[in-house]
């Protein structure tokens, strides 16, 4: 007999259509009867020493589809636990995934937002939520946020889904809530800011001075005023005056903050560098102010990792005293041991003494850590807003490799560094200060193999201490004999510390990190998180408000390192609000830039939308290169957004986003005729190609490769101690007898050398936690396949251009790819291939944001 028509099988058969009808039951009870559940997971990250929440965190969703009448948000569901976490230790991060299981009313659909409320008695970092509904929709949350205790903010955190909508789109369900999270995190401008309080508001720069320690720490207030413009930072609701003391906890929005391994690991690189002063071994003290006595002693700070135990030195006892308890603990897991000396800079590896040539001096304009600040020069004598120059057609036009000097004007081959003009009414102030600063402006040629060969340094300077406004000028051209050359290296480096100081106050902080604070700020009071815009710019925020708060306490404040370290002092922050009166967000395009300083011509036709004056100039051609793969990229986002002009002219987010920029943000320039209207698609790809560009690319170029460079003090210093002698004086005499020591003398002393190189290695540093452009956090960043397409082309296009930069700096043709010092250009290199972050001086990788 056939097995299928055996009276057993039959039975079996019958049995088994019954069990499957009642397994069909039980599903649709589970999907549209009491049991609806929708199952999910939280994962949380804690400090290895506290427990995790647990059951004292509950969740609860938002309904996508049935509306509370009272509320006019989706229905709420009941409460649900966190159960069964399963808990990851890494390094000092302890991560717990945590199950939920929510019972909905049927017809709940799928949610779109949630509420998770913290009973606990500690904070957590939520990393995720993921939920899956009955249908087996998957829904993520992408969190990356702070939930403090219910005692300390009185109310649950919310959060939206990945998904993205613009205002006019927003579910019914969603739109007051919406409305609801923007208006809470905007505050009102009063009252001391807590730990825990989500609150974005503007102030101006009025907590750099410390009057409390006397009148040479006072400082003006930046910003609000037209004398003293500044862009707004974050309002932190604190007195505008300190108490003198270093403190690592001025407020910061939550969200904004570092998190605790990278603060730890900041910290422990800050030690790390000033252990190499602070350790009774090292040869540099804040009581030493004796100058180098040959350039082998200065060649002595560095070494070839000789280390230390770090416990029980008098570093530890220093740290202590400015440490919080908990932050000195993870600082001390991170580093067992400390350097004794300096890692050994790139500038003198391979030749230590490639930096004198001004083969060298040259490219270090085009492809060091300060390349955005030379220009071509279209009319001579060349003339800023106060003077002309004392340099002659006659000095320069023997010197041009054959060309006429009307030819080589023709052929724009005549490029001018200039620091001048806007130094004159700061130089008698800063002269009273002690230092010896002058006024540089520094002409170049452009050879046929494209590297820049100096002509002729001007230098300006205070000529008395009896004369109140006179100014002594003098012009050094290159030369070969000994005393000559002597004196034009003399002259080379006072024009690098004039470099030096515009570098650090203006290309670095100002036209990075302090433009771009206040963008973050009406960011996050204006658009939503469920905004595209918001999506796309938010990895692109990460920890820069907190860095600059960091910056205000140590370095740009009265007394701070930079005010130690330059030879501006107390007055460059004051220098650059000056300098801030030239900024145009416009001009921060690198389009622009270069057409603005006619390294390049205008090319509409172009998608670069500028054509290179000559192909080896590194930052300008790997920039270019950047920057077309970022307008690519967020064009291509825009376009999955809006459809049209009109729909950017109708997103009122983005009108009020682009309103309080202007008006509030940077609302000393709301006047400015250039500020583009917002009322198009290319308004909106522009602002955010430059804005994108800035916060990535720009700050990399003008950062990582500090160490590099400056860490060398003879390659750049950052103040300079004497003036070039006059023939016929004391001092002329001092130089003839030893032009070496004279030069050392010049140089900032041991302990602000010291100090200043400890500050640029801490700067080059990247931390392991770096996010890399091309890359997000997340794989799950965004519920829009569309989108995450788009971004593998961005990423694919990146490493693309890896391989093109690796051949270029291979290529012996682009001489300033490398130079005599033998240093590749890598400032640029996007690094996003790499899956573990790198840490340590890189000289490359092109973070995603202002993080350091």
């Amino acid at each position: 007999m056939d097995s299928h028509h055996h009276p057993c099988y039959k039975m079996q058969e019958c049995f088994n259509a019954i069990r499957n009808k009642i397994s069909d039951c039980n599903s649709l009870q589970d999907r549209h009867g009491s049991r609806y559940l929708i199952n999910g997971k939280v994962v949380i990250e804690h400090s290895p020493g506290l427990s995790g929440p647990g059951k004292s965190a509950t969740v609860q969703v938002y309904s996508s589809t049935v509306i509370d009448p009272n509320t006019r948000k989706g229905k709420l569901s009941g409460k649900a636990c966190l159960k069964k976490g399963k808990s990851s230790k890494k390094d000092s991060t302890k991560t717990t995934v945590y199950k939920i299981k929510l019972h909905v009313e049927p017809g709940f659909g799928n949610p779109g937002a949630f509420l998770i409320e913290n009973n606990h008695k500690h904070r957590f970092f939520l990393q995720s939520a993921t939920l899956v509904t009955p249908e087996n929709k998957v829904i993520h949350f992408d969190c990356r946020s702070w939930v403090y205790p219910i005692k300390d903010t009185n109310g649950s955190r919310l959060f939206f889904s990945n998904t993205c909508y613009l205002p006019c789109k927003t579910p019914a369900y969603l739109v007051e809530l919406r409305k609801e999270e923007l208006e809470s995190l905007r505050g009102d401008g009063t009252g001391e800011r807590k730990e825990w309080d989500r609150i974005y508001d503007y102030d101006v720069y009025d907590d750099l001075g410390n009057p409390e320690k006397g009148p040479d720490h006072v400082r003006p207030v930046l910003g609000g005023s037209r004398s003293r413009p500044y862009p707004r930072r974050g309002r932190t609701g604190r007195p505008a005056t300190k108490n003198g003391t270093i403190n690592l906890d001025t407020y910061v929005p939550p969200d904004e903050r570092c998190s605790p391994k990278k603060l730890s690991e900041f910290i422990a690189n800050a030690i790390q560098a000033t252990a190499h002063i602070l350790l009774p071994e090292a040869k540099s003290s804040p009581r030493d102010s004796s100058s180098f006595e040959s350039f082998g002693d200065i060649r002595d700070l560095y070494s070839n990792n000789r280390r230390q135990a770090m416990r029980g030195t008098s570093v530890t006892e220093k740290v202590k005293k400015f440490v919080p308890a908990q932050l000195f603990k993870d600082v001390t897991h991170v580093i067992e041991e400390v350097d004794i000396k300096f890692p050994l800079p790139q500038i003198i590896r391979a030749d230590q003494f490639a930096w004198k040539l001004d083969e060298e001096f040259g490219r270090q304009m085009l492809a060091g850590t300060n390349p955005t600040r030379i220009h071509c020069l279209r009319e001579f004598p060349p003339r800023g807003t106060l003077t002309e120059s004392y340099i002659e057609q006659s000095d320069i036009e023997h010197n041009l490799d054959g060309l006429s000097f009307e030819q080589a004007m023709k052929q724009w081959r005549i490029y001018v560094l200039d620091h001048h003009d806007y130094l004159l009414p700061f130089l008698r102030k800063m002269y009273s200060e002690g230092v010896c600063p002058c006024a540089s402006r520094t002409l170049l040629f452009l050879r046929n193999d494209a590297t820049l060969k100096p002509l002729a340094i001007e230098l300006s300077y205070p000529s008395s201490s009896n004369n109140v406004d006179g100014m002594k000028t003098m012009v050094f051209l290159p030369e070969k004999e000994d005393i000559p050359q002597a004196l034009w290296q003399l002259a080379k480096a006072h024009v690098a510390a004039n470099d030096s100081a515009y570098h650090q106050l203006i290309s670095h902080w100002l036209h990075t990190h302090a433009v771009v604070e206040p963008f973050i700020i009406a960011t996050r009071r204006q658009l939503s998180v469920m905004h595209p815009i918001h999506r796309l710019l938010d990895p692109h925020f990460k920890d820069t408000m907190h860095i600059n708060a960091l910056a205000r306490t140590v370095l740009i404040n009265a007394g701070g390192i930079l005010e130690k370290t330059l030879f501006t002092g107390k007055f460059s922050m004051e220098l650059s609000s000056e300098l801030y009166k030239q900024w145009r967000f416009d001009e921060q395009a690198l389009p622009s830039d270069l057409i603005k300083r006619c390294m390049a011509l205008e090319e509409t036709e172009n998608p670069r939308g500028a054509h290179m004056l000559f192909q080896d100039y590194p930052y300008g051609l790997d920039g270019l290169d950047i920057w077309l793969a970022i307008q690519t990229w967020v064009g291509d986002f825009c376009d999955i957004f809006y459809e049209d002009d009109a729909s950017v002219k109708s997103d009122t987010e983005i009108q009020a986003w682009w309103s309080e920029i202007r008006n509030v943000g940077h609302g000393d320039k709301r006047k400015e005729k250039w500020w583009c209207q917002m009322t198009t698609k290319a308004d909106l790809k522009r602002t955010l190609t430059t804005l994108v560009w800035i916060a990535s690319a720009l700050h990399a170029s003008v950062n990582f490769g500090q160490y590099s460079y400056a860490g060398y003090p003879p390659n750049r210093p950052s103040r300079c101690r004497k003036f070039v002698p006059e023939e016929g004086t004391m001092e002329f005499a001092e130089f003839l007898k030893d032009p070496d020591k004279y030069f050392l003398n010049m140089l900032p002393d041991r302990f602000e050398a010291s100090l200043g190189i400890a500050l640029m290695e801490v700067l080059s540093r990247h931390t392991s936690e770096e996010v890399y452009l091309g890359q997000r956090a997340t794989s799950e960043w965004i519920d829009n396949e569309q989108v995450k397409q788009r971004f593998g082309k961005f990423n694919k296009s990146l490493r693309e251009m890896e391989k093109q930069i690796m051949e270029r700096n291979g290529d012996p043709e682009l001489m300033n790819r490398r130079g005599p010092a033998k240093v590749p250009y890598k400032l640029l290199y996007p690094d996003a291939t790499r899956v573990e972050t790198p840490a340590g001086i890189t000289a490359k990788g092109i973070p995603n944001s202002i993080s350091i």
